[in-house]
């Protein structure tokens, strides 16, 4: 049978109410049942009152007192709020000192129940009776009733005045409305607001408990709150929900499309690493035939050397075993009868019987031939592959330098040269990645260096670069595997900055002076009558247009005014006018 409890019903412990209903308003989310005295949570979640009771306190208990918290031990007087989290939202929600009891109930949730009720298979049962089929629901009591119950409900005097409803005609119209009945007095409908204590009376209430308060009809206070609920909802809410859909939308078409991008690159990745698979097996296969054409290679070039070597073997064994024998058994007439094909034999043998490098050369025992793991080896079916098979080193003893920046140099102007390393057989190398260190130490002022780079072009050649500060000889150190090159440490010869001209390039003292007897020159020319500069064809005059300022005849020259102090007065010269 149901139980009322607070004047509201509740659905009982029956084995038909644990199934789960059609209606999902109707069940709790924790039990996953029917409601049983549905309560609201502050943050507008519902739960039955026995399982919001078992929810876990997510803080310690908080005293009250006088409308302040305290953190003290509870006293008389004071009240204990215990805080949860909300199973739905994880909001944390204050349960009052009277536990889920003291919360509001939730009497829509009451009318889901009891609609999912009527519109369940089987007959419905009497509340009172328990035996008879129920045929009128009582809107004042919210029992249903059999037709004898109600017969009997009818001629009581205290619910004669209750309003019955058919059963069929509620499952019909598949909405409940039902008066709100006060939990305190049962059978009195909430109909009075106490707007003092901002809660829902009944006519018993408001007459003893609210006597002094301002209490009005729920009709004529309805419209201010539902007013403000309704602004909150329409103006502030409802425009957030839209909002909140939209973005949630918009994730939900991120996470599709994040999806899809995931897929596509995923194939992407895949179809690269079969075509990437494909391309290292296609090179590891050109490295295996290349590296067998090696074998192939070293192998008959060894047997081509053998063969030399063993030919050459035998002409000097045969011909050194035939003089021995003619020496040692043949008589004088012999000898001296055979000597000139002996002797001419011998000397082509000892002269040019066999290439002379032949023996020095040691034998190619592949010693040479490594494989560089790292190495760009270009491009196998469009992508790119590493590794390649070396099969020559760098002879130290080989290697040669190009550039005249090796000899000399210029203060302030960066020079540059290049090393090449080259292999045994002096070809230049196809790689880079050698060892190259380069030093330039000043001869005289040893604490005095130059500061180099070496650019590895990464085909058998090194750029190096430096930058002189102080003129004079270097000497330049190049190690490659820490071994000096051919010719190494070089001298280098840094000379000074170059010196511009600060005179006029012209053909004598007196034209371009304007016929002044005082202007000097730079080169030793005078003028008789009294001139100390030069003039055309007079003695000293070089024949030539010259610099006034040092007497050199190269226009595009450095001026060099030392080389001619000693031919000019020690006053010095005097730089010409120019025309």
């Amino acid at each position: 049978m149901s139980h009322s409890v607070g004047g509201e019903p509740t659905v009982g412990s029956d084995p038909e109410t644990r199934l789960a209903p059609v209606n999902p308003r109707a069940v709790c989310n924790l039990c996953k049942r029917l409601y049983r005295d549905p309560k609201i949570l502050p943050c507008l979640h519902t739960f039955c009152s026995d399982c919001i009771e078992q929810l876990g306190p997510f803080s310690a208990p908080r005293g009250f007192r006088n409308g302040q918290e305290d953190g003290g031990a509870r006293t008389g007087g004071e009240r204990v709020s215990v805080t949860v989290l909300c199973p739905q939202c994880d909001t944390e929600v204050d349960i009052p000192e009277a536990g889920p009891a003291g919360l509001s109930t939730d009497h829509l949730a009451l009318d889901e129940v009891f609609l999912e009720t009527l519109v369940s298979d089987g007959p419905l049962a009497c509340d009172l009776c328990g035996e008879g089929s129920a045929e009128s629901r009582c809107e004042v009591c919210c029992v249903k009733l059999c037709g004898f119950c109600c017969q009997a409900h009818r001629r009581q005097k205290r619910t004669a005045s209750h309003s019955l409803q058919a059963v069929e005609e509620l499952k019909a119209r598949g909405r409940l409305c039902r008066p709100v009945l006060c939990s305190l007095h049962p059978g009195q409908e909430l109909r009075l607001f106490c707007q003092t204590c901002d809660l829902s009376v009944c006519l018993e209430c408001a007459a003893t408990l609210h006597r002094d308060h301002r209490c009005c009809p729920t009709g004529d206070i309805i419209d201010h709150h539902g007013d403000r609920i309704r602004e909150l909802v329409s103006v502030q809410l409802r425009p957030r929900l839209q909002r909140l859909e939209e973005s949630l939308q918009k994730v939900d078409i991120s996470q599709e499309n994040l999806q899809v991008r995931i897929d596509a690159t995923a194939n992407e990745i895949r179809a690269f690493a079969r075509g990437y698979a494909s391309a290292v097996e296609a090179h590891c296969l050109s490295l295996l035939r290349r590296l067998e054409e090696l074998r192939v290679q070293r192998r008959n070039h060894l047997h081509l050397q053998r063969a030399q070597l063993q030919q050459a073997l035998l002409d000097v064994r045969g011909s050194v075993e035939f003089a021995e024998r003619l020496l040692s058994c043949g008589s004088d007439a012999e000898i001296l009868s055979t000597k000139g094909v002996t002797l001419k034999r011998l000397t082509t043998l000892a002269e040019s019987g066999f290439d002379p490098h032949l023996a020095a050369v040691a034998p190619d025992d592949g010693s040479s031939i490594c494989f560089l793991p790292r190495e760009p080896a270009g491009e196998v079916e469009g992508y790119p592959v590493v590794g390649v098979i070396n099969s020559r080193t760098v002879d130290v003893s080989r290697c040669t330098i190009e550039g005249e920046g090796l000899q000399q140099g210029t203060e302030g102007q960066r020079g540059q040269f290049t090393l090449v390393c080259r292999d045994s057989g002096g070809e230049q190398l196809s790689r880079g990645g050698e060892l190259v260190l380069v030093s330039i130490v000043h001869k005289e002022k040893k604490n005095c260096t130059i500061e180099t780079t070496v650019a590895d072009n990464s085909n058998g050649k090194y750029s190096v670069s430096y930058k002189p500060e102080e003129p004079g000889q270097y000497s330049v150190w190049v190690c490659v595997r820490g071994q000096h090159v051919k010719g190494s440490p070089f001298n280098l010869n840094v000379k000074r900055k170059f010196r511009h001209h600060g005179g006029t390039f012209h053909c004598c003292t007196f034209c371009s002076s304007g016929g002044a007897k005082e202007a000097r020159c730079g080169c030793p020319g005078t003028m008789p009558g009294g001139f100390k500069g030069c003039g055309h064809g007079h003695k000293g005059h070089p024949g030539k247009p010259h610099w006034s300022c040092c007497g050199s005849t190269v226009e595009k020259s450095e001026c060099l005014p030392q080389s001619i102090l000693a031919a000019v007065s020690p006053r010095g010269h005097l730089r010409t006018a120019e025309l």
